[in-house]
């Protein structure tokens, strides 16, 4: 589709170039004064031209370049009209006329004729030339718009808690370090845990309380996010430059295939702890764990996902690791989180507003993710029944519409 509106914007141009440039000829030289709109014209043109034959390389040309496109086209065809005409119209006079009134209207039609095509290429130019304005207006709209509305996630603000502002974090951290230091006093293995969960649950805060109580202990460490939609050169190149503790910029880019080869030579004799945050794919995992030599004895790695075949991947052969499948909170837990993001600490819950604090932790389900949000909801909002009722009745409504949407 994306490529045969390029392609009709491309034909639609060919034959207005190749007219302008025949009015730009000996034939066309009388009409002095448009030629310099003619040729200005003709570079623009051809400058558009030179653009759709780039946009036809790419897969997918956005919104508003397709509705750019489509004015390029439609206004292709008005300027061939336009020059159809013209060239009809001078084409009738240019058979010699007989006689003194015959000469004299032959030549107030030129005259007319030159003043039409006059006013019709700086009419066409101006038209032009607004398109490209206006697009390239939008485009840059579009760019700011992007910039300004960019979000936080929420997930990168996890790394920076400290660890007093956390709840139920304890019990959990100590069976991670458990589970990766099991054989660690002589040494003999590699030591691999993939904490699983669903989105919100805090595996994140999670894997960097762990890798916050033992980095200090490793000669190499790195902590990254993977994310859904990997840039594996960019990952690799972080890995490296963590690890060798070089600047990011002084790391070579490379191929793939060199980044893991320069991660794996760099790390073959060291031990090393790495944290690798929200694999979403097995494949992701497949090229990444080619980084990091199982020889290392006493290394240790944390992955974080919420997809179970990632977590069974990470942890079989050669790693023979374990799964930690993280909890959600129990509402000691849960109303401990809420209460302290609310009140401080020579404060209570008000007794008119225990109820309705209740019945919005019981849909929090323990999630301290959701948790953090609506208590952060409620502390810009009225401390009066009625208004935190209606943010109780509004969470979960989109999962009586839809129930698949529960998990």
């Amino acid at each position: 589709m994306e490529a045969a509106l390029v392609s009709a914007a491309t034909r639609a141009l060919k034959p207005v170039l190749e007219k302008l440039g025949a009015l730009v000829g000996d034939k066309y030289k009388r009409f002095k004064g448009v030629r310099d709109d003619i040729k200005s014209l003709t570079r623009e043109l051809t400058a558009m031209e030179a653009f759709l034959l780039k946009m036809s390389e790419e897969e997918d040309p956005d919104f508003q370049d397709k509705v750019w496109m489509n004015e390029v086209r439609e206004l292709s065809y008005d300027m061939e009209d336009s020059i159809d005409d013209f060239m009809q119209s001078v084409g009738s006079q240019d058979s010699k006329p007989d006689g003194f009134l015959e000469k004299m209207k032959n030549s107030l039609g030129k005259m007319k004729a030159r003043r039409r095509i006059g006013n019709e290429i700086h009419d066409l130019k101006k038209q032009i030339t607004e398109v490209a304005e206006r697009n390239e207006r939008y485009k840059a709209r579009e760019v700011f718009s992007k910039a300004k509305n960019t979000t936080v996630d929420p997930r990168a603000l996890a790394i920076f808690q400290h660890a007093s502002e956390l709840v139920g974090i304890d019990e959990p951290k100590a069976e991670i370090i458990k589970l990766l230091t099991q054989g660690a006093s002589t040494q003999e293995k590699m030591n691999l845990v993939s904490i699983i969960g669903s989105g919100g649950m805090g595996k994140t805060t999670l894997a960097n309380q762990v890798y916050q109580d033992l980095k200090g202990k490793f000669q190499c460490r790195a902590f990254l996010s993977v994310s859904r939609n990997p840039d594996m050169m960019n990952i690799l190149r972080t890995i490296l430059s963590e690890v060798s503790g070089q600047r990011y910029t002084d790391t070579e880019a490379g191929s793939i295939q060199h980044l893991i080869i320069k991660i794996t030579d760099f790390l073959v004799d060291k031990r090393y702890f790495v944290v690798l945050d929200d694999i979403w794919d097995v494949d992701t995992w497949h090229v990444l764990k080619h980084a990091f030599p199982v020889t290392s004895s006493g290394s240790i790695i944390i992955t974080t996902t919420r997809i179970n075949d990632v977590a069974e991947s990470c942890r079989s052969r050669p790693y023979n690791g374990d799964i930690y499948s993280i909890k959600p909170l129990d509402m000691v837990h849960s109303r401990q989180l809420f209460y302290t993001r609310l009140f401080n600490s020579e404060e209570n819950c008000p007794s008119y507003l225990e109820i309705v604090s209740e019945q919005i932790l019981k849909k929090c389900a323990g999630l301290p993710l959701a948790i953090i949000a609506i208590s952060g909801l409620l502390a810009n909002t009225e401390r009066t029944e009625g208004p935190w009722k209606e943010v109780e009745d509004s969470i979960g409504r989109a999962l009586e519409r839809n129930p698949v949407l529960k998990e």
